[in-house]
């Protein structure tokens, strides 16, 4: 049978070809022709070596590009992950921190309040604040540091005031959106707040201070351990040995590098500085934060992958902020704002403050601070370009008298003259919510007005202007009467709203000498100043009462903080 492979001449596939005819002569020369022509099929051009690595290249930058892309997602989503936020429309009525209000050029600036926890919510926390309580959120915490930062419309200075956690004010009703704890208003330290959630802080700090906060960033104290840890630690200086026998900092005279613990100490110490209360505390806050804002902006801090993923890693691991910031990329251009303001243009201050008529160890606003507070209310700088504490001219301070009454002591009778129900009632609850006087009241004036008008008796001009400055009524809109008390007339050229129309820009300006007047100021390149420690008997060791460098004289067994 035949084999259905086979050609009709009998070769079979792969029998290579069959005998020419012709003889020897030419069987012999078309065997020669096929092995040219087998050898040219079996023979390859060799691939180039340039080609060869060139590929491997290719494959190469390839696979590290999907695997950079692929850390980078992981690294940004796990960052994201990192960050708890809470919305500021939580336990408060509608917009608890008010609004900043754009410049000429449609820019706005940042205003955020910190907070500082002392909560001990967790084991870490409780080991490092030397306590422990049994609540899993904000329930039990006070915001033992308060600051407000503010960055200027242009993002060309930047204002960081204390606000002392001693001092006695309003807090308004709130709600704690995870307990439920809730208070229908009352007076007391404004750290208290806290307790009621960090909506809740912000709208008693907006309160006393009316300057609009539409963010907030809270750490604890494990988020101070990390973030120090991160920046491989802040250089301090002290003014003289210190031993705070209740925060536990023990530090030689001189300066040190404090990471960790020893950074916590530090923030945490107020009977080791300044007068042992805790405007002496705030003090030695703003020199750790001026140093830790140094070494940010340092070479080699921000430009080292490793160290920007850890301060990163650790700085979202330790907030807790409002939602407005919720996300790494809010975060990241938040960083970028502050980072355009130079140290020389970033001040320091603390809120102004007298004691309390009613209690010796608390404070209330003092002299000076409604001026402070103004000036970053309405996007004022307290430096100049050259980093020097701005100053007015005598002619603007000889037509400017400061109004340094705090709103809390001046009340206001509001007349509605606009013939629209409610306007008078409007702004008498604006002027309540913005921290003055309970007594401030709303009705009808005697007849209808076309122009609003504040009225002010004798010596009471500077009232006048805190009244006008909280609702940006322009200055033209002030005169004075025989009568004492303030009286405003709400026009027909106010028919709505809490600020009067277009105002803002015509207001006086703040008196910024007054503003920075006892106010602590200090600029965030001040490197070479010391936090001072306390002359007063402030701590004591072993029931014998003691100045801090007594104490550290005497504690030869107890190991310092730093090296």
């Amino acid at each position: 049978m035949t084999d259905p492979r086979e050609s009709a001449d009998g070769a079979r596939p792969g029998d290579g070809p069959a005998p020419a005819p012709g003889g020897r002569a030419a069987a012999r020369a078309a065997a020669r022709q096929a092995g040219r022509r087998s050898s040219r099929r079996g023979r390859r051009k060799p691939v180039s070596r340039l080609r060869r690595v060139l590929r491997i290249t290719a494959i190469c930058t390839a696979v590290t590009v999907v695997v950079a892309a692929g850390a980078g997602a992981w690294f940004y989503e796990h960052l994201n992950g990192n960050i708890h936020s809470v919305s500021l429309s939580d336990g408060a009525n509608g917009d608890v921190g008010g609004k900043e209000k754009a410049d000429a050029f449609g820019r706005t600036p940042i205003n955020i309040l910190m907070i500082g926890s002392d909560g001990r919510n967790n084991a870490t926390d409780c080991k490092l604040g030397g306590g422990c309580g049994s609540a899993t959120s904000t329930s039990g915490r006070n915001a033992d540091v308060e600051m407000v930062v503010h960055v200027s419309a242009d993002r060309s200075n930047a204002t960081v005031m204390s606000i002392p956690r001693d001092t006695i004010t309003t807090v308004p009703a709130c709600k704690n959106p995870d307990t439920g704890a809730a208070t229908p208003g009352y007076r007391g330290m404004i750290n208290s707040a806290l307790a009621y959630g960090p909506a809740c802080q912000v709208a008693t700090v907006h309160q006393l201070t009316g300057i609009p906060i539409d963010h907030f960033v809270m750490l604890d104290f494990s988020g101070v351990v990390k973030m120090s840890d991160a920046v491989g630690g802040v250089s301090v200086c002290v003014s003289g040995d210190v031993y705070d026998t209740y925060s536990h900092l023990k530090l030689a005279k001189g300066r040190h590098t404090l990471k960790g613990e020893a950074a916590l100490e530090f923030v945490r110490s107020r009977h080791g500085f300044g007068d042992g209360s805790d405007l002496g505390r705030t003090y030695a806050q703003h020199t750790f934060l001026s140093a830790m804002i140094r070494k940010f902006k340092s070479a080699g801090t921000l430009t080292n992958p490793a160290a920007v993923y850890r301060l990163a890693d650790a700085a979202t691991k330790a907030l807790t902020v409002d939602t407005g910031l919720g996300s790494v990329n809010r975060l990241i251009g938040l960083a970028n704002d502050l980072d355009k303001v130079p140290s020389k243009r970033l001040i320091f201050t603390t809120m102004q403050t007298g004691p309390d008529p009613t209690d010796p160890n608390r404070v209330v606003v003092g002299k000076g601070a409604t001026e402070l507070f103004a000036t970053i209310a309405d996007d004022q700088p307290l430096t100049t370009a050259d980093g020097v504490k701005t100053k007015p001219s005598g002619a603007a301070t000889a037509t400017t008298p400061s109004p340094t009454v705090p709103a809390a002591q001046i009340t206001v009778r509001v007349q509605n003259g606009t013939g629209i129900g409610g306007r008078a009632t409007a702004i008498a609850d604006a002027l309540t919510a913005k921290g003055f006087a309970p007594g401030t009241s709303a009705g009808n004036a005697p007849a209808p007005e076309a122009s609003t008008t504040l009225t002010y008796g004798p010596s009471q001009k500077d009232q006048a202007q805190t009244v006008a400055r909280a609702l940006g009524l322009p200055a033209a809109h002030l005169k004075q009467g025989a009568v004492a008390g303030l009286t405003l007339v709400i026009g027909a050229d106010w028919r709505t709203g809490s600020a009067f129309p277009g105002g803002t820009a015509a207001a006086t300006p703040a008196d910024t000498k007054a503003a920075v007047s006892n106010a602590h100021a200090q600029t965030a390149d001040q490197g070479s100043s010391c936090a001072q420690v306390s002359h007063f008997k402030t701590v004591s060791v072993g029931g014998v009462p003691m100045t801090p460098s007594q104490a550290y004289a005497v504690s030869t067994k107890k190991k310092d903080s730093a090296p």
